[in-house]
């Protein structure tokens, strides 16, 4: 985990049961006798995100229908810890956010922790909706939704001529359609020894977790549109979940002749990710 962030240190479950009580019935003491959650539970991880929300960002109110993406707070950091890396910790920093979700991460985190000026964008109008109530419920400033109304474009039609943008973030869809998600889940949650109810234990829905060609695919499609935006953004990034698909995801951002290209491993615990960077 990057040394800046404030999540690597063991949760203190009394002190956030105390800022938010709901997260109670989902704390346990485990075989170490450590108290825990059990994180392959969806309900178990949205309360923990609201209590870590409240105490190192003070929001009142963080929210996410039943079936979007819940997604794990100190990873999502680490991302945006290692782009600030990238950007040699300027000041001023305006990011977008592709496909923000119903849970508008990026934007807090890249609004609460950095102060970013954050504009983000999401094809589906449910989720763009439960993110624009995050933003009123809080009062926060700086941060701007964009509706996609193309579903096979990424960056076109989003980033418009006045904008300019410090660095790209995008969390791209990780599986090829429904069948590759569910099958890969499945072998998910059997690593993790869980035995949840539910179909995928952070949820989502199928903008958020499939596209056609999977992760590979999406990334090729949006090194292709940086080209068009390439003076108007400092640094496309994005993660790339499955490290196979770094080769082929690399050898099409070079067609695009790029001045630099960037791997950027990550480590949380004993899960490893990576994000890719390029800039023209």
């Amino acid at each position: 985990m990057h040394p800046k962030n404030p999540f690597q240190r063991a949760y203190h479950f009394n002190e956030l049961i105390n800022i938010h009580p709901d997260l109670k019935p989902h704390v346990f003491i485990n075989e170490y006798e450590t108290q825990t959650i059990k994180f392959g539970n969806k309900k178990a991880v949205k309360e923990l995100n609201k209590a870590l929300l409240k105490q190192h960002y003070q929001l009142k109110y963080w929210d996410i229908p039943e079936n979007n993406l819940c997604p794990p707070i100190p990873g999502r950091l680490d991302y945006l810890l290692h782009v600030n890396d990238l950007l040699n910790n300027k000041e001023d920093v305006h990011i977008l956010d592709i496909g923000t979700g119903a849970n508008l991460i990026y934007p807090i985190l890249g609004n609460c922790h950095f102060n970013w000026k954050c504009t983000a964008s999401e094809v589906d109008k449910i989720s763009l909706k439960n993110a624009q109530k995050i933003i009123d419920e809080n009062k926060l400033r700086n941060l701007e939704l964009r509706h996609q109304q193309f579903k096979n474009s990424i960056l076109e039609n989003i980033i418009q001529p006045n904008d300019y943008f410090d660095v790209v973030v995008c969390n791209p869809p990780f599986f090829k359609n429904a069948c590759d998600a569910a099958k890969k889940n499945e072998r998910k949650l059997k690593n993790l020894r869980l035995k949840e109810d539910s179909k995928l234990n952070f949820g989502g829905v199928s903008n958020e977790l499939w596209y056609k060609g999977g992760e590979e695919a999406f990334i090729k499609k949006m090194a292709t549109e940086s080209v068009f935006f390439k003076n108007q953004v400092a640094w496309f990034t994005s993660l790339v979940s499955q490290k196979e698909n770094l080769k082929n995801i690399k050898r099409a951002i070079n067609k695009t002749n790029p001045t630099e290209v960037k791997i950027v491993d990550m480590e949380q615990g004993s899960k490893k990710s990576r994000f890719i960077a390029w800039r023209f």
